[in-house]
């Protein structure tokens, strides 16, 4: 099944309480995703790393916001987490846990925990450092914890992990490199996640609350859930003097709400003055500005950015003016995979587990991503491959192809012959002929609230599985021969797989949630 990259984008705006008046929510939880596995480099060392300490205070080169607050400083704890508590600074980091987050009387609170858990590096094997790396306004804030030996254990258990923070996105990746277990001490309990000042609030990938646990070449995003209230658009600078026009009649049909009036400020446009009548804008602040649309009662901020296109923001090899697929000219409303990132500025386009400079670039010398990759497109479907989430066209999911479940693709190659799983159509596991999928469907698709699955066979299905495009399962259903009709009400809009399963083989279908 194919993920079109030039499929209509959704654009979220704000519906005003009374018209003609913005409301502002705070960002105040997350979700948290698995990601393609990402090595950083990071070569400023902290200061004061001594055994169950903080570091004094980091400026970060950017305000960062997390749980709805603006930071410009963090600290760094030993013991594998960053802390927005500066009034610490250089003061003692807790050691001891035992309980799962959220939980108000949990140790450490406001912290981002890349990997939270006791380690001592006095014998001096490892090293923590930090470094920012990319280009304004996408740069990233990079913490290193390198083989950083566990208390009581020593070097004979050692972990290596990495924290990102992301410049204006406000999310915030952890990658862990291996993570080994001292089960002789603290119970050989760790822990990824983030969580509030208030530790009631938290948010931890699956099988990562602390426990007991070993983890090798993974990654995990945590980002906010709620949605922008703004209409994003970015455009490229061919002269960079940060002054370019925009295309109004663009952002109008892309709103949908009929006439829409545009206004150089949230006060021009309550009071309906000074509106912009031309159908082209040149933005008045050098590289940012914001800028109002009304329309059916509804004041929509209109971001606009301009960029360097000389600047590859995502670092995925794939040239930034050449992530406007869909030739509009915004570079903001390309998001292949519909994960809230656009494509500019997304490592892994089309969400499958594979970071985009490995499907665009094939001269890779990633040890951990080696494959004889000899086509951009290996299905000769027309989508190259770094934008396709079947790149073998055989109707699995690249990301489902991930046989040892490992949360990475590239190292599946189940019949020995040297080529991953999923660049080979001859390999699919447990999947159904492709007779079998034109015989069973879903209907109505789109849905609003339900959707029934019309079976034309006479196998049973047994189980119905729903996953979001990120690969997360987002809700299941057993014995669903039983099951007339199946609830998704409760899903958010947007694009889900459907795999289906029969006593010995799966279908997979795509819905759309209205």
């Amino acid at each position: 099944m194919k993920h079109n990259y030039l499929t209509q984008k959704k654009i979220f705006f704000l519906t005003l309480l009374t018209a003609f008046c913005l409301q502002s929510n705070a960002q105040t939880d997350y979700t948290v995703t698995a990601i393609p596995h990402q090595v950083y480099v990071a070569s400023v060392p902290v200061e004061f790393t001594s055994d169950d300490l903080y570091t004094p205070a980091i400026t970060l080169p950017f305000t960062f916001n997390y749980f709805g607050i603006d930071y410009d400083q963090v600290l760094i704890s030993t013991n594998g987490y960053i802390d927005f508590r500066t009034e610490l600074a250089g003061q003692g980091s807790p050691w001891s846990f035992n309980t799962a987050i959220p939980n108000a009387s949990f140790p450490v609170k406001n912290s981002i925990l890349a990997c939270y858990h006791d380690t001592n590096n006095q014998v001096g094997a490892g090293s923590i450092t930090y470094s920012v790396t990319g280009v304004a306004p996408y740069r990233k804030f990079v913490v290193i914890f390198n083989n950083q030996p566990q208390f009581q254990c020593n070097t004979a258990a050692i972990s290596t992990f990495q924290a990102v923070l992301y410049e204006t996105l406000n999310t915030i990746d952890v990658q862990i490199v291996e993570r080994q277990v001292c089960a002789t001490w603290n119970g050989g309990r760790a822990v990824i996640g983030v969580i509030n000042n208030a530790g009631t609030v938290a948010a931890v990938p699956p099988g990562r609350n602390t426990g007991t646990w070993t983890a090798q070449e993974e990654g995990w995003r945590f980002a906010t859930s709620n949605v922008s209230n703004a209409y994003n658009y970015t455009k490229c600078d061919d002269d960079t003097d940060g002054l370019v026009e925009f295309d109004l009649q663009l952002v109008e049909d892309e709103l949908g709400e009929g006439t829409v009036s545009f206004y150089p400020t949230l006060l021009d446009a309550q009071s309906v003055t000074n509106e912009i009548t031309t159908a082209t804008y040149t933005n008045e602040t050098a590289s940012f500005q914001t800028i109002y649309a009304t329309g059916n009662g509804v004041v929509t901020e209109v971001v606009l950015r301009v960029v360097d296109c000389d600047n590859d923001y995502d670092s995925d090899s794939v040239p930034t003016a050449n992530e406007d697929f869909n030739n509009d000219g915004n570079l903001a409303n390309d998001d292949t995979d519909e994960d809230g990132i656009p494509n500019f500025i997304d490592n892994d386009d089309d969400g499958d587990m594979i970071l985009t400079s490995y499907e665009y670039a094939f001269t890779t010398t990633e040890s951990s991503q080696q494959s004889p990759l000899d086509s951009q497109d290996t299905d000769d479907d027309g989508i190259p491959n770094y934008l396709d989430n079947d790149d073998d066209g055989d109707g699995v999911l690249t990301i489902n192809e991930d046989y040892n479940g490992n949360n990475d693709p590239s190292d599946d190659d189940t019949n020995f012959n040297g080529l991953p799983d999923y660049l080979e159509q001859a390999v699919a596991l447990g999947v159904a002929t492709p007779t079998l999928n034109h015989l069973i469907s879903l209907y109505p698709n789109p849905a609003a609230d339900t959707f029934t699955v019309l079976n034309k066979t006479d196998v049973e299905i047994s189980t119905i599985s729903i996953f979001a495009v990120n690969g997360a399962l987002v809700k299941e259903i057993k014995n669903a021969q039983e099951v007339n009709a199946v609830s998704i009400s409760d899903l958010q809009s947007g694009v889900y797989f459907v795999k289906l399963t029969t006593e010995n083989q799966v279908v997979n279908c795509k819905l759309i949630k209205k």
